[in-house]
């Protein structure tokens, strides 16, 4: 059937994109987009044995398998572009509603600003609006797509990163009622210059009624009168400013903890007080107050008292999935950000990247506003659950609580304070917990009863910044070379455990780990990935059978080792390893004259396969290195020859490290290892502009105190003051990984975007800092390495290597592991 007959009978489908994400099988769409590093055709097997029936494919797949049996085995409907079919489908959905849609688009504020008219009117309004961050444009198709007849209000964000792509979202949105919500330099590279990025954003509002945005940036002001009046002239524009600009001037008064605005609407007087005083909410809650007028402008409702009831619910917008420890051997995933059906959906997906043998727990509450019954949204729900394998529920709330039956394991309170009052969270033990909360029943307060008190002190891992490193290597090495990531040293220090789920969730091909019981955690914890372990111990061989880690061989005396132990197993399939082979490390591996008999020995021993045969380069890094790095590369291609002469199989070879990837492509051979590169270092410095931040260590002042001139601060009084000062106490200290070579002013931290200098000594658990230049006060955060300070800034003053800085991050630092 061709696609555009097809549009029709796609009502209630859920639209699939990615294959990971299968809930609905039999009532699913999937849409195979062939992307810059991924092509979705690839999984449709996968998905037709999950029980998928319906693809929406491209035409060289379809003439590809034009004569194959898959074509019989599911429904296949044939397009040019999946995409651009996806969109097509959501502007349908579109088309059938005529309540009002917002469209949010800028550079920055975009989700933050949704969330929070989301906050000003779901109590008087059924809403639907983006999950998260979807302004993509997939996000923004699948966003639309859940539009029905029970809503009253839409609010969507758009965003671009290239010209031409935002004319597809103003398709779909076609919002009555827009919002700019401010220009600065996010994307200015997809974009000849300032002004181009400006009217490509413009376009999302080619047909809208009203535009807000605010005068004060001047060359966004200018483009609009000049542009989009050119287009759209009916538009009525609604400008606003804070520095006078214009006849719709809001005065902002700054107190401690709040702020008083002044502004008018319709020539009347208005006064509001909102929870902020940083500049980049109060703009965001100006543009989400005006909206609210206009939205009811010519209705009933009576704007002025519904945005006073609902200002104070107001609150800074978690913008990231975090995963942290919690108490009794748990772990918890806070997403107390929102709590509709399309975030929960996304919160279940994250939660399945984590695998682990703990139990999967939910804590729920009431989910609002979604324009479906109860009965038919808590089963909707609980399908999902039992789809994503949650084997507990706690609900949370009236309504959830009248639908239990409907649930197979669940315990169900009507509020927060009930479940907290009955110390019903004291009881959970070694869990995987999922917090998802409407904002007004206050769930941080079950996130801090749970999350483990530890170290005040905390590494943050962006989960995201990972994926894109990873993708960033694989579209160096190709779709044919494997990709094994090492994971050892507790991965570089960042958390091996919930890395290696990460990596597996977006499959690699293999794990390293330096030691056997490395692997053997990583086992424990629900990864089934092939793991070689770089050292293994002889005393260690029992936990590498029974858990199926591979061994790198690399002597003739660990080679017969281990077949004298393999040979006493009853075994049922032949045991992997991994041969080294020393082309100039000098560390551990066969050198050629051992090789030939380590063959012979092997091919005398049926329990034994080799997966792979490598080496490590040296100087990859060092273009100083080149010829050396080349000649390695020359002395495992020759081995290879030996190996396959005499083995009646091929296994795997490879030689490439992180920095091999970039400097030797002709080495890629079989596959690739990624070490430190994915972590976000790359050490030859050519590339790293194309990596991403993953780790941020920070702590807070713990106290501040003025010391006078001449008196000294810290152990062996190393701190003596040069002039009075204003001296503040971190905490963080040597035990926790910040080098007492950073003493005296060696090491900066950074604290309300001001570097500061150490005083004195690096104690064990503290350091003390000269803030006396800035404004700051106890509780305020400081960054040790992230941004600014970067790891490259700690490294060049301890003269050593981002590993080592990686790697001395102490356990009990508390690691926090995020997605955007």
């Amino acid at each position: 059937m061709p696609f555009f007959d097809y549009l029709p009978l796609a009502d209630n489908k859920v639209l699939l994109t990615d294959s990971r994400y299968v809930t609905q099988a039999s009532n699913s769409i999937f849409f195979a987009i062939k992307g810059v590093r991924h092509d979705g055709h690839v999984y449709i097997q996968d998905l037709i044995d999950k029980g998928v029936s319906e693809f929406i494919v491209e035409q060289h797949w379809a003439t590809d398998h034009a004569d194959s049996e898959i074509i019989n085995a599911a429904d296949f409907y044939v397009v040019n572009n999946a995409t651009k079919a996806l969109q097509l489908l959501a502007s349908k959905q579109r088309s059938k509603f005529n309540f009002p849609i917002i469209g949010i688009t800028g550079s920055n504020g975009k989700t933050i600003i949704k969330e929070w008219l989301n906050t000003l009117l779901e109590d008087d309004f059924s809403v639907a609006k983006s999950p998260r961050s979807y302004n993509s444009q997939i996000g923004v198709p699948l966003s639309v797509w859940q539009l029905n007849s029970k809503h009253e209000i839409g609010i969507f964000e758009a965003g671009i990163s290239q010209p031409a792509e935002m004319q597809n979202l103003q398709d779909i949105i076609r919002p009555t009622i827009g919002i700019f919500s401010n220009i600065g330099s996010a994307h200015d590279e997809g974009f000849r210059s300032r002004k181009q990025k400006i009217t490509e954003k413009l376009r999302l509002f080619r047909h809208s009624k009203f535009l807000i945005y605010r005068q004060d940036y001047k060359n966004l002001d200018q483009e609009i009168k000049i542009f989009l009046k050119a287009v759209n002239p009916q538009v009525e524009l609604f400008a606003w400013s804070s520095e006078g600009v214009g006849v719709n001037n809001v005065e902002v008064q700054k107190e401690n903890n709040f702020s008083n605005l002044k502004l008018y609407w319709q020539g009347e007087e208005l006064n509001f007080q909102i929870p902020f005083t940083d500049d980049a909410s109060i703009e965001n809650a100006i543009h989400a107050i005006f909206a609210v007028f206009i939205v009811l402008k010519d209705t009933d409702h009576e704007p002025k008292s519904l945005i006073e009831r609902r200002l104070p619910f107001l609150k800074p917008i978690a913008m990231r999935l975090e995963l942290k420890e919690g108490i009794n051997d748990c772990y918890l995933i806070d997403d107390t950000y929102n709590n509709d059906l399309g975030g929960l959906e996304m919160a279940l997906n994250f939660m399945d990247q984590h695998h682990t043998t703990r139990g999967k727990l939910l804590i729920l509450s009431d989910v609002l506003q979604t324009g479906l019954n109860g009965k038919e949204l808590y089963k909707r729900i609980a399908d999902l659950l039992h789809k994503h394998g949650i084997q507990e529920l706690i609900g949370i709330g009236k309504v959830i609580s009248k639908h239990k039956n409907l649930f197979e394991e669940g315990r169900f309170y009507e509020s927060t304070e009930d479940f907290l009052k009955q110390s019903a969270h004291a009881a959970l033990k070694s869990k995987l917990i999922l917090i998802k909360g409407a904002r007004h029943f206050s769930f941080e307060k079950i996130v801090n009863a749970l999350q483990q008190k530890v170290h005040g002190t905390v590494f943050e891992i962006n989960l995201d910044a990972i994926t894109n490193n990873l993708n960033f290597y694989r579209s160096k090495i190709g779709g044919d070379t494997k990709i094994m990531v090492m994971v050892k040293a507790s991965a570089y220090g960042s958390g091996s455990g919930e890395l290696a789920s990460l990596l597996q969730y977006h499959r690699v091909d293999y794990l390293g780990v330096a030691y056997t019981d490395e692997g053997v955690e990583l086992r424990q914890n629900g990864i089934m990935l092939p793991i070689m372990v770089l050292n293994p111990q002889p005393e260690t061989f029992q936990n590498l059978i029974t858990h199926k880690i591979e061994p790198e061989i690399y002597s003739l005396r660990l080679l017969k080792a281990f077949i004298d132990f393999i040979s006493k197993q009853q075994l049922t399939e032949p045991v992997k390893i991994h041969l080294k082979i020393d082309t100039g490390m000098h560390r551990l591996g066969f050198e050629k004259g051992d090789l030939k008999e380590a063959l012979e020995l092997i091919n005398e021993c049926p329990e034994l396969k080799i997966a792979s045969v490598f080496s490590h380069l040296v100087g990859a890094d060092s273009s100083e290195h080149t010829e050396f790095s080349k000649n390695q590369i020359s002395y495992l291609e020759d081995s290879k020859k030996l190996v396959l002469k005499s083995l009646s199989y091929v296994p795997l070879f490879h030689i490439a490290n992180t920095a091999g990837i970039l400097r030797f492509p002709e080495a890629k051979m079989d596959m690739v290892r990624l070490g430190i590169g994915i972590y976000g270092v790359e050490s030859n410095g050519e590339e790293q502009k194309s990596l991403q931040l993953v780790g941020r260590l920070k702590t807070t002042i713990s106290q501040i105190k003025q010391v006078k001139k001449e008196e000294s601060v810290g152990y062996s009084r190393k701190g003596i003051l040069t002039r009075d000062s204003k001296i503040a106490t971190i905490g963080i200290g040597y035990a926790d990984g910040y080098d007492r070579k950073l003493s005296n002013g060696k090491g900066k931290v950074l604290i309300n975007k001001t570097l500061c200098p150490t005083v004195g000594n690096v104690c064990m658990d503290m350091t003390m800092i000269d803030v006396t230049e800035i404004d700051c006060k106890e509780g305020d955060e400081v960054i040790v390495f992230g941004e600014n300070p970067s790891i490259f800034d700690l490294s060049e003053a301890l003269d050593t290597i981002p590993y080592e800085i990686l790697t001395s991050i102490s356990e009990r630092v508390k690691r926090v592991f995020y997605k955007e």
